[in-house]
């Protein structure tokens, strides 16, 4: 019976993603092998024929949310479709499907290469990647972003912190201080930006 749930449940995203997910063929074949993947794992580690025991995960089976994740919704559109895409980048993030959400993003960027949140969540995924390093492609996908959307609070934001977490404290506050000048007195990410810059002349007092 678990063999047969598992094999539905695989048709049914599948399809779903067919009729639905508007991605072009190369994003559905990669989306399919990820498939195919799970299949495969349960097929060599699952044991449909025992009785369910609930069991906690082991404590590094997940990647903590990365802070694009946690901070995304204050600067970028939390619905439709760039939303679901980055969304679902997140939840392959958790798993350390880095490349599947690099990919992922990319397709998104087939249909819709104007899209300012997908190039910032390239840039995060490919900083991600880089095991938290601003390599020259992330710095061209937040680029790409600004220049799409120069109003845009998203990609100087978090090219900033990719830049912060990344220990560039100097290029950091470069980006931020730019984007501080331009923010609207009232809007409601500016106290958390001069919080950060804060830190920033914090951290360089310490030196």
């Amino acid at each position: 019976m678990g063999w047969l749930v598992m094999l539905v449940l695989a048709l049914l995203v599948g399809l779903g993603l067919w009729r639905f997910g508007g991605f072009r063929r190369t994003t559905l074949e990669l989306l399919g092998a990820a498939l195919l993947l799970g299949v495969a794992g349960y097929a060599w580690q699952g044991s449909p024929g025992l009785a369910g025991k609930p069991t906690q995960p082991p404590a590094d089976s997940r990647q903590p949310d990365s802070a694009f994740t946690t901070q995304r919704a204050t600067m970028m559109e939390r619905f439709g479709g760039d939303a679901q895409i980055l969304e679902a980048a997140d939840a392959m993030h958790r798993q350390g499907w880095h490349r599947y959400a690099i990919a992922l993003i990319k397709g998104g960027l087939e249909k819709k290469p104007r899209s300012a949140d997908l190039w910032v969540g390239l840039g995060n995924a490919l900083v991600i990647h880089g095991g938290g390093m601003m390599s020259p492609a992330a710095q061209l996908a937040f680029e790409r972003a600004a220049r799409i959307n120069p109003e845009h609070p998203g990609p100087p934001f978090f090219m900033g912190l990719a830049y912060a977490q990344a220990g560039q404290l100097d290029q950091a506050e470069a980006v931020w201080r730019g984007l501080l000048a331009r923010a609207p007195a009232d809007a409601s990410w500016r106290a958390d930006l001069e919080q950060r810059l804060a830190m920033i002349e914090a951290a360089r007092a310490r030196r």
